[in-house]
C-alpha cells in the first residue's frame, strides 16, 4: 500500500482527508501541487496553483482541498502533468479533460489561453476513447482504445510527431512509422515522445540532443523512428525521464539510454548513451520500471519485490542501481526525487481495509485459532471453516452437503501438491499468491477445478511475469490444457518472438506431437518461417 503522507504536501491534510484518498498525483516545479480522487470518485486539488493548474477556477493557492465539481463522479483512469504545469485527465468513459498552462496549445482546445477549470477536449477526437495520457514539458499525448496515438502542443523539436516543427493546437493522429501499428503504451520526456506497439517495437521522436530517442545518433526526429537496437526483443514497458529512457522486455531485462549526467542510466558512469544498453543484468528479473519527465531519477522493482534507485537522488549522483528498503517505486520518488513528484497516478487503499487484511493474513495456518486442518503431502495446514465458507463456493458446498459437526477436523488432499494447496488456502486469506511460474501451473489447475476465476486470472499474471525462453513452451502447454485463452495467446507470442531459442529447449522437443503440429501450423500462419 502506498502511504501518501510520504509526500510532504499530503502531510498538510488531516488524517481523515488522507484516509479518503484513493488515487493521487503530486506535481509542479517544487512538488507543491496535488490532485487526488476520493473513494467516492470526487476529485480534489490543493497547493500553490501555478498558472491555474489546480483547476479550481482561480489562481488562488490553497492548503485546504477544493472539489473540482466539473469532474464529479468521473472515474479517473489516467492523469499526467507538464512543466507549466498543465494537467490532462482521462476518465473511464474515454473522455479527455485538460486545464492549466496553455501557452503552446498543450491543452488541445485550439487556443493559447490558460484554463482555470477542467475543459472537455472533444475536437478532433469524436468517437475516440482515450485510455492513457502523457505530458512532456509543454506538449501532450493521448493513447486511444483502438491503438491510435494523438499529440499536440509545443513542437519546436518535433515532439508532436507531425513531421514538422510547427506547434499543434489540436489533437492530431500520429502516422509515419506508427501508421497501421497498434500502440499499447506512451510516454514523454521533456521534449521527446515514445510509443510502444503490440509487437514489442518501440518508436521515438522529438528532441535527441542527449540520445534520448535511442536511435544511435543525436539528431532530432520530427516523425516516429523505430529503435533498431531492440530487433529480436519484445519490449513490454517504456518510461521516460527528463532526458533519459528505460525499457523493460518481456523477459524482465532492463535497458537504458539518453542523458546520464546524474547517473540516471545506471551504467556506473556518467556517459550518455545514444542506443539502449542493458543494466541490472546481474540482478533478478525486473517487473517494474519508473521515471518521470520532471526528474533525473530512475527506479526498478524485481520479481521478489526488491526496489532499486539510481540517478539524482536528493542531489546525490548514484550511478549504479542501489537497493533500497522501500517496497514500492513510488516511495523512491516521494523520498528521493527532486522535486518530490509522483511518476504515475498513485493508487491506495484505506486503513480499515488493510488492517482487516493484515489480521486475516496473520491467522493463516495458525494452530491456536484454527478449527480445521488439511493434510497435504504429510504436512498440516491450519485454517478456519467459517472463512473458507465465506471465501470459496467449493468449500461452502462441501461443508453444507458433506460435513457434520461430529466429523474429524482433518481433510486429506492427494490430487494437489503441498506448495500448491497451501498457496490456494493462503490466497483465500490474503488475495495474493507468491509462487514461481512453474508452480503457478498447478495452482491454475486447482483454480480451474474449484471454479475460482479470480485466482485463475492471478495465476495467469504470475505465469506471464515468470515466462522465460526455457519454460515458455511448458507454460504454453499448460495454458492450452487449462483452456486459458489469454495466457495461451501471450505464451504463443512469446514463443514466436523468441522462436529460435525456444525450439532449442528440452520442453519443446518433449511436447505432445499433436500440440507441436498445431504450434508449427499457427506459427507458420503468422509468418514465422518466411525468409
Amino acid at each position: 500500500m502506498v502511504d501518501v503522507s510520504k509526500w510532504p504536501l499530503f502531510s498538510l491534510l488531516s488524517s481523515e482527508d488522507r484516509a479518503s484518498v484513493r488515487q493521487a498525483c503530486v506535481f509542479g516545479t517544487s512538488a507543491n501541487e496535488a490532485v487526488y480522487v476520493s473513494h467516492g470518485n470526487e476529485v480534489f486539488a490543493f497547493g500553490l496553483n501555478s498558472n491555474g493548474c489546480l483547476g479550481t477556477g482561480d489562481y488562488c493557492s490553497t492548503i485546504v482541498p477544493k472539489k473540482l465539481n466539473f469532474l464529479q463522479g468521473k472515474k479517473v483512469v489516467s492523469l499526467s502533468y507538464g512543466s507549466g504545469p498543465h494537467v490532462l485527465l482521462a476518465a473511464e468513459n474515454g473522455q479527455l479533460f485538460a486545464w492549466g498552462h496553455n501557452g503552446y496549445s498543450q491543452l488541445g482546445n485550439g487556443t493559447t489561453n490558460q484554463e482555470l477549470s477542467p475543459v472537455l477536449i472533444s475536437g478532433h477526437l469524436q468517437d475516440k476513447k482515450v485510455t492513457k495520457v502523457a505530458c512532456g514539458s509543454h506538449h501532450s499525448m493521448a493513447l486511444m482504445e483502438d491503438g491510435e496515438v494523438f499529440a499536440w502542443g509545443y513542437n519546436n523539436c518535433g515532439q508532436v510527431g507531425s513531421g514538422s516543427t510547427a506547434n499543434q493546437p489540436y489533437p492530431r493522429r500520429i502516422t509515419g512509422g506508427l501508421q497501421g501499428k497498434l500502440a499499447v503504451d506512451i510516454t514523454c520526456g521533456q521534449t521527446s515522445s515514445m510509443a510502444l506497439v503490440n509487437s514489442g517495437e518501440v518508436y521515438a521522436w522529438g528532441y535527441n540532443g542527449n540520445g534520448q530517442l535511442g536511435i544511435g545518433n543525436n539528431g532530432n526526429q520530427p516523425s516516429p523512428s523505430r529503435l533498431a537496437a531492440f530487433q529480436g526483443l519484445c519490449v513490454q514497458r517504456i518510461v521516460a525521464g527528463y532526458g533519459h529512457c528505460l525499457a523493460l522486455t518481456d523477459e524482465g531485462a532492463l535497458y537504458a539510454w539518453g542523458a546520464n549526467t546524474f547517473g540516471q542510466l545506471g551504467t556506473g558512469n556518467k556517459s550518455n548513451h545514444l542506443s539502449p544498453v542493458r543494466i541490472m543484468a546481474d540482478k533478478e528479473r525486473v517487473v517494474e520500471v519508473a521515471a518521470c519527465h520532471s526528474t533525473h531519477i530512475s527506479a526498478a522493482k524485481t520479481r521478489t519485490g526488491e526496489v532499486y534507485m539510481w540517478g539524482q537522488c536528493r542531489g546525490q549522483c548514484i550511478a549504479l542501481p542501489h537497493r533500497t528498503h522501500f517496497s514500492s517505486t513510488d516511495d523512491v520518488f516521494a523520498c528521493f526525487a527532486t522535486p518530490a513528484v509522483t511518476w504515475r497516478l498513485l493508487s491506495t487503499e484505506n486503513d480499515d481495509f488493510v488492517s482487516v487484511t493484515e489480521a486475516l493474513r496473520k491467522e493463516f495456518d495458525s494452530p491456536e485459532t484454527a478449527d480445521l486442518k488439511f493434510m497435504v503431502g504429510g504436512k498440516f495446514i491450519h485454517v478456519h471453516k467459517a472463512l473458507l465458507k465465506i471465501r470459496c463456493e467449493h468449500f461452502r458446498s462441501m461443508f453444507r452437503s458433506h460435513w457434520t459437526e461430529d466429523q474429524q477436523d482433518v481433510i486429506e488432499i492427494s490430487q494437489f501438491s503441498y506448495p500448491v494447496y497451501k498457496s490456494f488456502l493462503q490466497f483465500l486469506y490474503t488475495d495474493a499468491v507468491d509462487l514461481p511460474a512453474e508452480d503457478a501451473i498447478g495452482l491454475l489447475d486447482l483454480a480451474t477445478s474449484y471454479c475460482e476465476n479470480r485466482l485463475r486470472r492471478l495465476c495467469q499474471q504470475i505465469i506471464k511475469r515468470g515466462i522465460t525462453v526455457e519454460n515458455a513452451f511448458t507454460l504454453l502447454s499448460a495454458a492450452i490444457r487449462y483452456d486459458a485463452e489469454d495466457l495461451e495467446e501471450f505464451c504463443f507470442r512469446f514463443c514466436l518472438n523468441h522462436l529460435t531459442e525456444v525450439t532449442q529447449t528440452t520442453a519443446f522437443w518433449h511436447v505432445d506431437g499433436a500440440m507441436l503440429k498445431e504450434f508449427v501450423t499457427k506459427a507458420s500462419r503468422c509468418g514465422a518461417f518466411k525468409n
